[in-house]
């Protein structure tokens, strides 16, 4: 068997001379734990975005999230002289700015940010707590050193919010156990401060208009006020380490040790299912754990599901059921994956699996045709993995095949938001002022990317479904499967004579009810990469051609031929400008793996042994990626471009996911043109 990959430590060394001050701070760390909760930053340790902080707490896992420690400014005091090693950007100026002495950035088993001061090295760890609002920062000091002043700044307030310092006034306790901070008229619990060692000084301050320049450039408001409570100073006096822990809520205590073992064994499981060498793979694999996280129901405490992205999604079900295959599946994490198949399951309501959970602890979001779907697609993948199992066996019996049926039923006999099947047998969805597939962008009432009808990959998985079904009930209920059976060979005559257009020898997008909408746009690719497609070879070779041509790009399909006068070179500016580019050519890195898929696959079919090798082609410019932007994550979204700036969710589920996948199915083809 191939050995676990290892993951040596990325280590960017003087990142500000190497990097450049703009691309240092364009470079983001995360940490993230069960909860919900997480670490980020970039790795000057200057925050960029209001989403940044060393502790964004999670008051109801995995959602109710809290700016709870915004930063930490130290000081370095050596032979009398203090010295900054923070740093902080306002409108025209950094102030400290700490970078011009930062040696080295390593995201190891902590974000490790590591400054050389003359003959002294200062080196700082920050470790998210793995089941609990806290985070720990501890330091080291190497070489001569006074005293290390350390002044933590908090926000108290929820993560979308900016704070400003409106003249209330703040609470500050101080007991031997540490201090406590708390703003009585947020509603927001303390933030408990403890550092060992160390003297702590009241010394309130307010910082003010501390500017955020991703929120800038995205036409957000971006300045900020922040609050320090006081200061604590450590002398060495021989002890080269002192540790500073914040948590939410409670005092907690974050043991280095164990939080970092925790946070290997982790990392170690998920690579171990990888079974590869692939450097690649490990990258994605070690960090795929970052997007699981608990949701409490009714019959299970222990419930799962999957974060969409950080720094500010939360749990979405198209997104958790793309992401699913890629993070667990891939990685051979099975307990997990059934866990996430359990949330949404019982969260079923008229065949709707939730679009989205609600971010304040409210009712689900059923508003998507597409989610219910891949849950399908998703479960599917889950069985072709665990083959002949039996435990398996009774999961798809006790709780796949139910829900799959649900949705089904539901969806050919009609549910919310005008989903029903048609009299040609394919899905209708929506109207007008609706969003129900992934391509969901919307300014008021007007619908960017306005998809209603029959959306092509909608009925791509709709045709996929039901093929599904008739195989996995054949062997023990055959009427069903005879049923199921049926309704597919239907469908699939009605996608080809709705869907195929001979003029352009690519799939209409959505069939509306004006007629055919012949955009050029990736959602066809899914029906060539499921696992039962309508088309004929001639046809699917037809699409994976024109999409290569038009739409594919080192880091994923556009979405938007860029011949069409409605595509978007850029994605970036205000809401609005953002919202009308987000699908109108954007590129979006998740569907790499149906396409890569569906091109392993026809190439197959003709006997193409080289096609392994042009598949990993495509994919070699994420590696590259993972040390921009997210720190081994995938990026949400690139500019159309050239060259395919990262934008949008720095850390992406599906985006992660789907490279994985794609890696994977690669290894695996490499494997069977090997034989």
């Amino acid at each position: 068997m191939p050995k676990t990959p290892r993951i040596k430590p990325l280590s960017l060394k003087d990142p500000l001379s190497q990097r450049g001050l703009s691309q240092s701070l364009e470079t983001e760390w995360l940490r993230s734990n069960r909860l919900g909760a997480y670490s980020a930053g970039t790795i000057l340790g200057c925050n960029t975005r209001r989403y940044h902080g060393l502790l964004v707490a999670a008051t109801n896992p995995p959602v109710g999230r809290v700016l709870a420690l915004s930063t930490l400014m130290e000081q370095l005091v050596v032979d009398g002289k203090i010295i900054d090693l923070a740093t902080n950007e306002f409108a025209d100026t950094f102030s400290p700015n700490g970078a011009e002495l930062l040696a080295e950035f390593r995201d190891d088993h902590a974000a490790t940010f590591v400054w050389q001061v003359g003959e002294t090295t200062v080196t700082r760890e920050v470790l998210l707590a793995a089941d609990a609002n806290a985070v720990a920062v501890r330091y080291h000091i190497d070489g001569p050193a006074e005293k290390l002043l350390i002044r933590p700044f908090t926000a108290l307030r929820d993560f979308h919010a900016l704070r400003r310092n409106d003249g209330r006034e703040w609470t500050v306790d101080t007991t031997d156990a540490g201090v406590s901070v708390c703003d009585p008229k947020a509603g927001i619990a303390p933030l408990h401060l403890t550092c060992k060692h160390t003297d702590f000084d009241g010394d309130p301050q307010w910082w003010y208009r501390l500017l955020y320049r991703v929120d800038r450039d995205r036409g957000q408001d971006a300045f900020e006020d922040l609050y320090s409570p006081g200061l604590f100073t450590w002398t060495p006096n021989g002890k080269n380490r002192c540790k500073l822990v914040a948590s939410l809520g409670e005092p907690v205590g974050v043991g280095m040790k164990s939080t970092i073992k925790a946070r290997r064994d982790t990392q170690k499981a998920f690579l171990a299912g990888t079974a590869t060498d692939d450097r690649l793979v490990a990258r994605l694999a070690a960090s795929a754990a970052a997007y699981v996280a608990n949701r409490q129901t009714e019959q299970h405490a222990g419930g799962l599901s999957i974060l969409a992205g950080f720094p500010w999604f939360a749990d979405w079900g198209r997104d958790a059921f793309i992401a699913l295959p890629g993070l667990l599946l891939e990685t051979g994490q099975l307990e997990l994956a059934r866990g996430v198949f359990c949330t949404y399951a019982e969260a079923i309501h008229d065949g709707l699996v939730p679009n989205r959970f609600d971010d304040y602890g409210g009712e689900p979001h059923y508003n998507t045709v597409d989610a219910s779907l891949w849950f399908i697609m998703a479960a599917e993948r889950y069985m072709q993995c665990v083959a002949d199992d039996v435990e398996a066996s009774g999961f798809w019996t006790q709780t796949l095949r139910p829900a799959c049926e649900t949705i089904l039923r539901h969806y050919r006999d009609g549910t919310r938001f005008g989903i029903h099947a048609a009299d040609d047998g394919l899905l209708l969805a929506g109207g007008p002022e609706t969003q129900l597939t992934w391509m969901d962008a919307k300014l008021g009432e007007e619908v960017i990317t306005a998809r209603y009808g029959k959306p092509v990959e909608i009925n791509a998985m709709w045709h996929s479904a039901h093929c599904i079904l008739a195989e996995r009930c054949r062997g023990d209920d055959p009427d069903a499967a005879s049923t199921y059976a049926r309704h597919a060979a239907g469908i699939a005559s009605a996608f080809i004579e709705a869907f195929w257009n001979p003029e352009f020898r690519w799939l209409n997008d959505v069939i509306t009810p004006a007629g055919p909408d012949a955009s050029l746009r990736p959602n066809q690719v899914l029906a060539v990469s499921l696992p039962h497609s309508p088309l004929s070879t001639e046809q699917q070779r037809a699409i994976l051609n024109v999409i290569e041509e038009k739409l594919l790009t080192p880091v994923g399909l556009r979405t938007l031929s860029p011949d069409d006068s409605r595509y978007r070179r850029r994605y970036g500016g205000c809401w609005e400008s953002r919202e009308r580019a987000y699908h109108q050519g954007t590129v979006w890195a998740w569907l790499i793996g149906p396409f890569i898929e569906a091109y392993l696959k026809v190439e197959a079919a003709a006997g193409n042994a080289h096609a392994p090798t042009q598949a990993r082609r495509w994919l070699s410019g994420f590696a590259d990626h993972l040390e921009h932007a997210g720190l081994g994550h995938v990026s949400e979204i690139f500019d159309g471009d050239w060259p395919h700036h990262p934008r949008g969710c720095f850390a992406q589920a599906w985006s992660v996911a789907e490279v994985l996948r794609a890696c994977r199915l690669v290894d695996r083809a490499e494997a069977e043109a090997g034989k």
